[in-house]
């Protein structure tokens, strides 16, 4: 067995959902920090590219996009479900919402120059520039770019309500029931990054239910967790071998085949490819091998759903 391993910051907000996946599993997780912006060299060495952040690694696997770590960890450790029986689609469908539409929106309001100044208050000018380049060149490609800040203040109000009506007819304490799972996992890493400063926490602050179910959905807490260094990491990936294919056919609409050279990338921000060698197509899930004298070689794992693949 392998040990979970999860790159990450402290402050991004798609890592925050990620640490409370394993706060939620009861996993307990190591913790390798990376750079908030790029170079992410030692990222890189284990993604070939991939540059979002998080990443989470199980020996020489890794997995891209919080979406796919989500089902990873579901196999790991099937209860409590982050996908309730029953409610697979819904939970799945809401969070994707969340992680694009919600996403977007507190992007937006949490990168408007008052919430900026406090943000930044006591970062050096110097990284603040740089962070600035480095988010820019982020959506500079890609099938979105930000919401206007006025437009996002005035969806705010209907995407909240929208929220606090499913809460009341939920028949439960969570969004889809008694327990919490993966959309509400989704829903609260947005309205944590709102909570960082005194600008924005009031457009959670002052829907109350919403409020008092986000408290509860933290409350999983994020597991029990110890710190990587990134070389560690590194030779964890080199000295183990990729884990068995998934136990499901091959299958690819558009004709790829086992062992073709191709690309994948994310299709709305962060578009940096990933080249290497197709080893699996399935429902949710392509696996690309690659070899790297650093991490040696891996399986990189990314969703169908946001990417897209070209052959090289």
């Amino acid at each position: 067995m392998h040990d979970v391993i999860l790159h990450h910051y402290p402050t991004s907000p798609f890592a925050e959902k990620a640490r409370l996946m394993l706060g939620f599993k009861q996993l307990s997780w190591r913790s390798v920090q990376i750079p908030p912006v790029m170079p992410k060299p030692d990222l890189t060495a284990l993604t070939g590219g991939y540059r979002r952040t998080p990443v989470l690694q199980i020996g020489a696997d890794v997995y891209c996009d919080t979406a796919l770590m989500a089902r990873r960890l579901e196999a790991e450790k099937a209860t409590p479900a982050l996908f309730p029986e029953g409610l697979e689609f819904v939970a799945a469908t809401l969070a994707q919402w969340a992680d694009s539409v919600l996403f977007l929106h507190a992007v937006s309001l949490v990168f408007q120059p008052e919430s900026m100044a406090l943000r930044f208050a006591q970062v050096p000018k110097e990284f603040v520039e740089v962070f600035s380049k480095d988010r820019a060149a982020l959506f500079s490609s890609g099938s979105v770019s930000r919401v206007p800040l006025e437009q996002a203040k005035n969806h705010w109000p209907v995407l909240m309500a929208r929220l606090q009506q499913q809460l009341s007819r939920s028949g439960g304490e969570f969004l889809l029931g008694d327990a919490p799972c993966i959309a509400d996992l989704s829903v609260a890493h947005c309205l944590w990054f709102l909570k960082a400063t005194p600008v924005t926490a009031p457009l959670v602050e002052d829907y109350p239910e919403v409020a008092a179910w986000l408290g509860k959905v933290l409350g999983v807490g994020h597991g029990a967790w110890s710190e990587l260094s990134a070389e560690d990491a590194l030779k964890v990936a080199r000295e183990a071998e990729p884990a068995a294919l998934p136990d499901e056919a091959f299958s690819d609409p558009n004709g790829f085949q086992v062992g073709q050279r191709v690309s994948i990338a994310a299709v709305d921000y962060g578009t940096d490819p990933v080249e290497g060698e197709l080893v699996f197509a399935g429902v949710e899930e392509l696996i690309l091998r690659r070899e790297d004298e650093r991490a040696g070689v891996v399986h990189v794992h990314f969703p169908r759903i946001g990417y897209r693949i070209e052959a090289r």
